[in-house]
């Protein structure tokens, strides 16, 4: 199966990146969707998508307050449009010579990487290596919104896992996030009301 590339890499630091891509390609990427950013020597960067946007050009600002609109100048502007979907992405892990770790990275991808979306076999592989270590790192987002995010993920790494006979997957972490946040009440019961909506 061919991988999908859903952008490439604007900027980067250790705990994310951010990755644009063309309208074109805006069916590909999903908010909670793992992303992977190959680099050399069989090492990649995972992360997931916390936030999607679009930024406005001038010529958008110029179209919303005009009138009548026609719908070819919108699609024109939607196809040939300059300014990126920008895709904002939390590091949660890497590969190195083909072991999975739930660590930061040792270094970010670099500018203009492609950005891949994993497909069910990458997701289950990524979710099901270790005890759910990289749930730290959502944890710890402050600018993500974390039971949407975890809710989101779950809900996609839960059906790549029952498809690779991993049944028993979605309750584990289930279990795993209850006790991370047993100290953490307001956050808990965030998480799992977001969960409650795909569990």
């Amino acid at each position: 199966m061919q991988p999908i590339e859903i952008g490439r890499l604007l900027s980067s630091g250790t705990t994310g990146f951010v990755a644009g891509c063309s309208v074109s390609q805006l069916d590909a990427p999903a908010f909670g969707a793992l992303v992977r950013a190959p680099l050399e020597n069989g090492y990649q960067v995972y992360g997931l998508i916390y936030d999607i946007h679009i930024d406005d050009d001038g010529l958008v600002r110029q179209l919303v307050t005009a009138d009548n609109v026609s719908d070819e100048v919108i699609a024109d502007n939607r196809e040939r449009r300059i300014v990126p979907v920008e895709m904002s992405v939390l590091s949660v892990g890497y590969e190195q010579d083909g072991l999975v770790y739930h660590l930061l990275p040792p270094k970010p991808p670099l500018s203009l990487d492609v950005i891949y979306k994993c497909d069910d076999k990458d997701l289950a592989r990524f979710t099901s290596a270790g005890r759910f270590g990289y749930f730290r790192h959502i944890l710890r987002a402050k600018d993500a919104p974390i039971g949407e995010m975890l809710a989101a993920h779950i809900r996609q790494a839960k059906t790549a896992n029952e498809k690779e006979k991993n049944e028993t997957w979605g309750e584990e972490a289930t279990r795993e996030l209850i006790t991370l946040l047993r100290d953490d009440y307001p956050t808990l019961m965030s998480v799992l009301a977001a969960l409650g909506e795909v569990i």
